[in-house]
């Protein structure tokens, strides 16, 4: 997968400035795709100019203009075109798993500390998705808005960041009570 992918997927909700895109990416599209927003605008630019986006300008009084984009058709037959390959088997690459795979050869400590701290930004985000869950699914209960619901592309990926967020936290919070255990175990020794 490619930026361009995500990005043409951000924007099928409708129109958004290179800012609102950047928030969208940080609080959606993050849990798959993480892009900082100078490479979002870069990746505006390239999809602009390759005609998969369309973008106008708006005029503000008070405030710098800014830009809308949406996806155009060939945007839309890009998309399809990707849906349609094979998708490849994500692959995890994550310092601190290198870290926990060398906890007995080094002092845990830090890695305890570190631990913890990956536990508690995993909640935050499980909070985070949850209220954006509530957010897109306004009034309906869960399974009605996954029947009927217009969009459910953005709700099945947002549950699916749920759903690896509280494995995080749980992993994670398992990890440190291990490695405590052992570092009291050693220590009565």
């Amino acid at each position: 997968m490619a930026l361009r992918h995500a990005v043409l997927a951000a924007l099928l909700d409708g129109e958004l400035s290179g800012y609102q895109l950047a928030k969208a990416f940080d609080v959606g599209v993050a849990n798959f795709w993480y892009a900082q927003p100078q490479q979002l605008y870069a990746e505006l630019t390239r999809l602009e100019q390759q005609g998969l986006v369309a973008g106008r300008e708006v005029v503000q009084e008070s405030r710098p203009n800014k830009r809308l984009f949406h996806v155009t058709d060939a945007g839309l037959a890009e998309l399809e075109a990707f849906t349609a390959a094979s998708a490849k088997p994500a692959f995890v690459r994550d310092d601190l798993m290198v870290k926990v795979q060398a906890a007995d050869s080094v002092d845990t400590a830090t890695l305890i500390d570190q631990l913890t701290e990956r536990a508690e930004i995993a909640r935050a985000r499980v909070e985070l998705f949850e209220a954006l869950l509530r957010r897109l699914r306004g009034d309906r209960g869960e399974e009605d808005f996954l029947r009927h619901g217009d969009r459910i592309g953005p709700y099945l990926t947002c549950l699916r960041g749920v759903a690896f967020e509280q494995e995080n936290r749980d992993w994670c919070l398992r990890t440190v009570a291990v490695l405590e255990e052992r570092r009291h175990t050693r220590a009565r020794n």
